[in-house]
């Protein structure tokens, strides 16, 4: 067997005592205030002490296993993290060691950005070339109609816990970014903007709007608007059932369970306002079935080429 699929995730550290490396990881080797891994841990502390990151994608690649074998692939899906073990590079060179020579790889972030998902693919492909893999990759499936389909139907569940869906206002995130990305033309606001309108339409929605999050404090200007501050908009304007849609990641981590779940949970009660948000999309069988598309996509155009 010589083909394998590789799916990326950004990583988590495995304990509270990880945090300090993990973090000067996300800075390039640049040292950390102790303040500032303090508030990270903490974060961790009040979402149960660790991310489910590690667990979630480790289940989706499983998933995506057994449902390529089950289409007649029987290929390994390996899992390879951006800041934290294992990472994409010594993922590939073991690949590479059980004598894989083509991966199909596809980064767990719809939506491409060089600021953000270039650096997947780009250490995925040194690693490739280091060990004579062959790699195809997919910059982008913010499109994709099973992806549309599987974040519409948890819109559509989640409306249903509303007392009336019409007076409902559904905000779509995303992680925010450095608004120097606009300078290049990154895709990665239109892409968003693109999902975000046509999970909109698939589920029927009346009224919505986007808004970023999880913008990090680097003393640089980020993407907006930012969903605290729409959250109060919303509250002024007398809007009163607010529902979030995390378009913009495919599992649960900290930026959605403590970032909504605490952050923008507590601001909401504080606005009188009632929040909610869909399920994430995690080893659901139509999101497996999304990711069982696109690799068997690659798969098939690595084998043509």
């Amino acid at each position: 067997m010589s083909d394998a699929v590789l799916l990326m995730a950004y990583g988590t550290p495995a304990t509270l005592d990880d945090v300090p490396a993990y973090f000067s990881h996300i800075r390039g080797g640049r040292p950390v205030r102790v303040e500032a891994i303090e508030e990270l841990q903490e974060r961790y502390r009040r979402i149960g002490g660790t991310s489910p990151l590690r667990d979630v994608t480790q289940a989706q690649a499983a998933g995506l296993a057994g449902l390529l074998r089950a289409r007649g692939r029987d290929v390994p899906v390996a899992v390879g993290m951006k800041h934290a073990p294992p990472f994409i590079s010594d993922v590939v060179a073991e690949l590479g060691r059980t004598g894989i020579r083509r991966i199909a790889a596809l980064a767990l972030a719809p939506h491409y950005s060089k600021e953000s998902i270039a650096s997947y693919f780009s250490a995925a492909a040194d690693a490739s070339a280091a060990h004579g893999i062959s790699l195809r990759t997919r910059e982008s499936w913010h499109d994709h109609p099973l992806l549309v389909a599987a974040i519409a139907s948890r819109v559509q569940a989640a409306l249903a816990a509303a007392s009336d869906p019409a007076v409902v206002e559904t905000v779509f995130t995303a992680h925010s970014l450095p608004r120097r990305i606009l300078s290049w033309g990154d895709p990665y606001p239109d892409q968003l903007l693109q999902t975000s309108a046509l999970v909109a339409s698939s589920a029927a929605l009346g009224q919505w709007r986007f808004a970023f999050q999880s913008a990090s404090r680097t003393g640089e200007p980020w993407l907006g608007p930012d969903l605290l501050d729409v959250l109060r908009e919303l509250a002024e304007d007398g809007r009163r059932e607010i529902l979030l849609c995390p378009v913009g990641f495919v599992a649960d981590h900290l930026e959605v369970l403590f970032d909504i779940d605490v952050e923008a949970q507590e601001l909401a009660h504080s606005l009188g306002l009632r929040l909610w948000r869909t399920a994430s999309l995690n080893n659901g069988a139509d999101f497996l079935a999304a990711l069982a598309t696109l690799a068997t996509d690659l798969l098939d155009e690595e084998a043509a080429s």
